[in-house]
């Protein structure tokens, strides 16, 4: 009953973010993990890996992360618990660090471009404590970071019971000078002492960050001062507890541990305004020329469900070549073509005869 009233409340709250948005748009759920399952089981693997190692993650951080039911485990009451742990621990890397937790990625599994990305979180509090919702850009292997992009939808330093940042990172705005907002409960507040939902919504030429329905900041092209603007390909999404480091600062005498982040859900709604959609096909010689709008720089032709050799040299323009791809066809054949997003956003079928 809980959870059914969690559902219908986030309902109302992405009605009450759409209304508030630039402009009208229609949602569909398309991923989402509730964490439904047995007290004490591991987290969904066919929807989440584990980062593992202390080597610091570029912060100075002083955790190991694990793929422990000791550090990430479901409580059997439909919520994910990430758990950080003061204890010493070698971690697989052969690295001594003085506590654990827990790094979960969607990486490999799902990522998305554009939509509404959304989670429902009781945070944990202190000195040194740094939960984090975030994203990555799914080219970071091919790219490295920060020209790979990431999208901070909400961090708290465990000083600031009261606060959370939204940021951006990219090339040539990054670390510090990532364009940031924050949000402020009313007084007497923390997060740490119920559950509230922290979103974004994201498009084209602006990324907008929500508390509990309440929008508090919209970043947009413009932030990124003359550099590129990356939120424009999929990414991936990440939560995880880390403690110390450069933002949070180590724990200290005040300090309590274990300390837990509560996830009540997950869940992904893509924008249907920038789904996939083919217009039109039609044979070129020994080529299929597939056109149509939002497509993105790994789409993919499909004929009768298999992925074809796909040229994307005009993907900008709305237009894919299906290399040699026509010459498969027999004349008066009929065939399936769909269109898949390297995202996995995949066109409505359309049927194409060739003449």
């Amino acid at each position: 009953m809980f959870k059914r009233i969690c559902w219908f409340s986030s309902i109302i709250i992405l009605l009450m973010a759409a209304a508030a948005s630039a402009s009208a748009q229609t949602y569909t759920l398309r991923w989402a993990d509730e964490f439904d399952g047995v007290a004490g089981s591991a987290p969904d693997q066919s929807k989440w890996s584990y980062d593992v190692g202390g080597n610091g993650w570029g912060n100075n951080e002083l955790e190991t992360y694990t793929r422990r039911t000791d550090n990430a485990f479901l409580d059997g009451n439909g919520h994910l618990i990430i758990k950080v742990i003061k204890e010493t621990f070698t971690g697989t890397d052969g690295i001594r660090r003085d506590y654990t937790s827990a790094r979960l990625l969607t990486k490999g599994k799902f990522t998305q471009r554009y939509g509404r990305f959304e989670a429902r979180l009781r945070l944990p509090f202190g000195q040194g404590i740094w939960p984090a919702f975030w994203m990555l850009g799914d080219n970071i292997d091919a790219v490295g970071w920060p020209t790979s992009g990431e999208i901070d939808i909400m961090e708290n330093i465990g000083r600031e019971p009261a606060i959370v940042h939204g940021t951006l990172h990219g090339p040539g705005y990054s670390g510090g000078a990532g364009p940031s907002g924050l949000y402020t409960l009313p007084a007497g507040q923390a997060f740490a002492d119920d559950f509230h939902t922290f979103a974004i919504e994201w498009e084209p030429q602006a990324i907008r960050f929500y508390v509990d329905g309440n929008l508090y900041q919209t970043k947009t092209p413009a932030d990124a001062a003359g550099k590129t603007w990356v939120f424009d390909h999929p990414f991936f999404i990440l939560l995880n507890v880390a403690v110390g480091g450069g933002f949070p600062g180590n724990p200290d005498q005040t300090t309590t541990f274990p300390q837990t982040m509560m996830v009540d859900y997950v869940r992904i709604y893509a924008d249907n305004r920038y789904a996939p959609k083919i217009n039109n096909v039609q044979s070129v010689k020994k080529n299929l020329v597939v056109s149509g709008d939002n497509f993105d720089a790994s789409a993919t032709i499909l004929l009768n469900g298999d992925a074809q050799k796909t040229l994307r040299d005009d993907v900008a323009a709305g237009m894919l070549v299906g290399k040699k791809v026509a010459k498969r066809i027999e004349s008066g054949q009929t065939v399936r073509i769909q269109v898949v997003n390297g995202d996995g956003q995949t066109t409505d079928e359309v049927t194409y005869t060739k003449p």
